[in-house]
């Protein structure tokens, strides 16, 4: 057995601010220890780190108000994120550590640049002579499932996608559920190399759901593992979910769907890695033997992707068939609107997820009430701007 939180999903903590606070002990012991962001690094709530370093700022006039700044401060804050990423390649090239953050919609930006590392980190491992060098640390948060006053322009989750596309197979893409997969996700960063590696998070206080061996577990299991204080022996169906909100609704899902059937009997696996065309990261896949073990041989899937379903799916269809899958994710679907509206307009919310098992079950009832339950919540959210979920 790996879960050991006690009543798992009630308490809730930032992912971004364990984050800052594993970035705050970095800087105190590394010397050459840099972190960039474009200007985001109070707004993304990694600004635990100006306790103890500096804003990068020359001799320009600074205010009362301004957070700390000096010359050789090492939080390098502009509003380029490409000079932002040459700057920081230029640093791991000498050997020396350095990670990115960024809201989620703007990594783009920097997609062209990336590319070319992968094919510098490529070429330099048939070098004999070349050291390996520190990763190419990426934080994605601000993210598209949670966007309340900035609205369309800022949802995107396009780099994920690109990065597990890239045949080279030099990226991983990760997913905590919570804060204590986002300490182990940085663990996992900050001691890696030759490699790109872009950790996907939500900013806001989540429900924390493992422990530090749990997530330990997923990056040496393969990057899946089964939740068992939400999941049955022998299923009839598997869920499965990679990011952090998605997994929230597909245990939410789960929960609604085991009051109003009861005996059904239903798997939770979570998903924290995923790299070119697998489950897990570069260096330690899932199996098939593995998945076969987790999700079964036969019974359906209802699987739940912080990004584009379809990413999720192509990696899904090299360990079974099409047939068993129902994938839910981001369809390009956004506005300034709440959380769980976002989730409805995209068909990701756990009612959803509801909806593709009362339909396998051919319970048309509970379809009704589903639909019914998504459509008072969205006239509520567009008369007050609250959910009711």
């Amino acid at each position: 057995m790996i879960d050991q939180v006690l009543n798992p999903g009630t308490e809730k903590y930032s992912p971004a601010k364990k984050i800052g606070e594993l970035l705050t002990a970095e800087f105190k012991k590394d010397p050459n220890f840099y972190f960039f962001s474009p200007d985001e690094t109070t707004s993304n709530k990694f600004d635990q780190m100006f306790e103890v370093e500096k804003r990068a700022w020359g001799s320009l006039k600074t205010e009362p108000w301004d957070l700390p700044e000096a010359p050789d401060g090492r939080i390098v804050e502009m509003l380029s994120e490409n000079v932002l990423f040459s700057v920081m390649t230029g640093h791991l090239m000498n050997g020396e550590r350095a990670m990115m953050g960024s809201y989620e919609a703007f990594f783009p930006i920097v997609t062209a640049q990336l590319l070319q590392q992968i094919k510098f980190i490529k070429q330099s491992q048939s070098v004999p002579w070349r050291q390996p060098v520190p990763a190419v640390n990426l934080l994605a948060t601000s993210t598209c499932w949670r966007q309340d006053h900035n609205g369309f322009t800022h949802q995107s989750p396009a780099l994920i996608s690109q990065l597990l596309s890239v045949p080279s197979n030099l990226a991983n893409c990760i997913f905590p559920i919570d804060d204590v997969a986002a300490e182990e996700a940085y663990h996992f960063m900050i001691n890696s190399e030759n490699v790109v590696n872009l950790t996907t998070f939500d900013k806001n206080d989540r429900p924390r759901y493992i422990d530090s061996h749990h997530a330990k577990f997923q990056f040496d299991n393969g990057g899946a593992s089964v939740f068992q204080f939400i999941s049955d022996r022998e299923p009839d169906l598997v869920f499965a979910a990679a990011g952090d909100i998605v997994s929230h609704e597909a245990i939410e899902a789960i929960k609604i769907l085991k009051n109003d059937l009861p005996g059904i009997r239903i798997r939770f696996v979570g998903i924290n890695a995923l790299s070119y065309r697998a489950i897990g990261t570069i260096n330690n896949k899932l199996s098939k033997e593995k998945f076969s073990d987790m999700f079964t041989n036969d019974k359906p899937i209802i699987a739940s992707f912080h990004g584009y379903p379809e990413t999720l799916e192509n990696i899904l269809e090299n360990y079974t068939s099409r047939g068993r899958l129902r994938v839910h994710g981001f369809n390009e679907e956004g506005s300034t609107t709440t959380p769980f509206e976002m989730l409805r307009r995209n068909v990701a919310s756990r009612y959803d997820l509801a909806i593709d098992v009362a339909k396998l079950k051919k319970r048309l009832d509970l379809v009704a009430k589903y639909e019914a339950v998504l459509e008072q919540n969205h006239l509520h959210a567009v008369k007050y701007g609250l959910d009711l979920v």
